[in-house]
């Protein structure tokens, strides 16, 4: 589960982690006085202004800005609230602005200049360990250092058996050019950021950019969390920030029937059970020449119910030209699957779109009997080559 940036620096701030003050507001008014506030109570004179979507680049899309007053606050908070906000991780779509962080700045002269640095804390699923990621250029897109620069990233493994270490902790601040009372503020800052990584049950923290202040403190300036949805019913705290706003309709909608879905930019819908089938079936979609439209695993417990619902999910896409359903009767019946088919066509109406069954297993017989006897307009295959070869010729 994807969260805001201001939620995941809650979650920093509770486990230790150093970040600026900052609150949200939803209007140019409650910017104001979240700004006076912050100042009152920080000492701050500038102030930053961030627009709070599920999204990274928000800044080279205008969703950013340094206020150095009261007023600029205010301008800065008219322009961004209710804006269309694009960046490259929303599409050319972009994604409505409903609030904003209002943060205490943290770039003030001091002895020394501050610094960036990018850091990540995920797991490495090829060793089964949690990994620091890190690296000197904070404030850039990761993958563009990773690309043109990459002796400059740097990766500490973690045994979560043990967790982080202080040695390793000392290895990342000495790694980032850090002495004295910054390497002693980093030292504490990756153990923080780790023991938050852990113990909130998250499948990554990505901070872009660490900052280190012109006083050497270091503070979060970012923040993008996920959150492990299998470990959501530990954290009924962490489920309550959820956003609807910032997901997609048809995903919230198929999450009410269990089901797993995930929208795609194909032409051809896929009902499958279970998530290896679902990819074998995208593969042959790919293969006959077609695009996949989603992933939607209905899952073993399968009912009519369900089916009826992913096929009315499915056919909200207008792009889809097409449905394959591929079902394995292995612990799902064949038979309801059919029934839900046979129910969304009564209960939907005017399908004109061809739709591909292949139903094999448990009660796959009885299924095609309940297929054959509906008078649908159903192509029945049997081999995975034969709803390719279907999809080839309908679709494509």
């Amino acid at each position: 589960m994807n969260i805001h940036e201001h939620q995941g620096k809650e979650i920093l701030k509770h486990f230790g982690v150093s970040v600026p003050m900052g609150m949200v507001a939803e209007t140019p008014d409650e910017a104001v006085q979240a700004a006076a506030k912050i100042a009152s109570e920080t000492g701050a004179n500038t102030f930053a202004v961030k627009a709070q979507i599920h999204a990274g680049g928000r800044g080279k899309g205008g969703g950013v800005k340094i206020a150095k007053s009261l007023d600029e606050v205010r301008h800065f908070a008219e322009d961004i609230l209710g804006m269309t906000l694009i960046t490259h991780q929303t599409g050319p779509e972009g994604k409505l602005v409903r609030k904003i962080l209002v943060e205490q700045g943290i770039y003030y002269p001091g002895e020394s200049e501050p610094e960036e640095f990018y850091m990540s804390v995920l797991l490495n699923r090829a060793t089964g360990r949690n990994i620091v990621m890190y690296s000197t250029e904070g404030g850039m897109d990761i993958e563009t250092v990773a690309e043109n620069t990459p002796d400059l990233i740097f990766k500490e493994e973690i045994d979560p058996a043990i967790g982080i270490q202080p040695f390793q902790a000392r290895k990342i601040a000495f790694n980032l050019g850090l002495s004295s009372t910054a390497l002693k503020q980093m030292i504490k800052f990756v153990t923080a950021l780790y023991g938050a990584y852990e113990k909130s049950d998250s499948s990554m923290f990505e901070i872009n950019p660490v900052f280190k202040t012109s006083d050497s403190l270091i503070m979060a300036a970012d923040s993008k969390v996920n959150i492990d949805d299998n470990a959501l019913y530990r954290h009924p705290e962490y489920a309550a920030m959820r956003d609807l706003n910032e997901e997609d309709p048809t995903e919230i909608e198929a999450g009410k029937f269990n089901l797993n879905f995930i929208k795609l930019d194909g032409n051809v819908g896929c009902m499958v059970n279970g998530a290896g089938l679902a990819m074998a079936t995208m593969d042959i979609i790919k293969l006959s020449g077609g695009e996949p439209a989603n992933f939607l695993d209905v899952g073993g417990t399968a009912n009519a119910e369900t089916v009826e619902a992913g096929f009315r999910i499915i056919l909200k896409d207008d792009s889809v030209k097409a449905i394959l359903i591929n079902i394995f009767g292995g612990i799902v019946r064949c038979d309801r699957v059919a029934q839900g088919i046979v129910d969304a066509y009564q209960t939907i109406g005017n399908i004109t779109i061809p739709v591909i069954v292949r139903l094999q297993g448990t009660n796959a017989e009885e299924a095609k009997i309940l297929i054959d006897n509906s008078g649908l307009a159903v192509h029945s295959v049997i081999t995975l080559q034969e709803a390719a070869d279907k999809v080839r010729d309908l679709v494509v």
